[in-house]
């Protein structure tokens, strides 16, 4: 079986290939981007203003690597891919949770920001926590990385 997806517009921040850039959004508090929709999808938009927080799918397109394990940023040991978010996945698709300041014809405009200008953009959803209180939520080995600054679920 063969997969084939197009683009649906591109996201827009500050950052080049090579630049320093946030590991993950949350480190990227408050960096701001957009993303420009290409024309056809604009009426996709609708209601998407009503949500604080948006999931970007997009194409990881700079990093043509694949590894099985990788050694995460705070750590020594080396990982399985599926259990991180390295960049040097398969079939190299990245996923972000972004803060919605405004939409504006085919651009939203958006802030937390950990993706390279020019990313070619594959969906977009919106952010809804789904998960029920009763369930206990598991970090695996990011557990030893919790931030104070950070609110995570129990």
């Amino acid at each position: 079986m063969k997969i084939i997806m197009e683009p649906i517009g591109t996201i827009h921040s500050p950052f080049s290939f090579g630049d320093p850039m946030p590991v993950q959004s949350i480190e990227g508090r408050d960096i701001e981007g957009y993303i420009e929709l290409l024309p056809e999808y604009i009426d996709g938009l609708k209601d998407l203003d009503g949500f604080s927080h948006i999931i970007l799918l997009f194409h990881i397109h700079l990093n043509k690597k694949v590894k099985m394990q990788t050694r995460p940023f705070m750590e020594n040991e080396y990982r399985g891919i599926f259990a991180t978010r390295s960049p040097s996945r398969p079939n190299h698709i990245g996923m972000s949770v972004v803060r919605v300041d405004r939409v504006n014809g085919n651009r939203i405009y958006i802030r937390d920001l950990d993706i390279v200008d020019g990313t070619p953009l594959l969906d977009i959803k919106p952010y809804i926590k789904v998960i029920n209180e009763k369930d206990k939520v598991k970090l695996g080995w990011f557990e030893k990385h919790k931030s104070r600054d950070v609110k995570w679920h129990d």
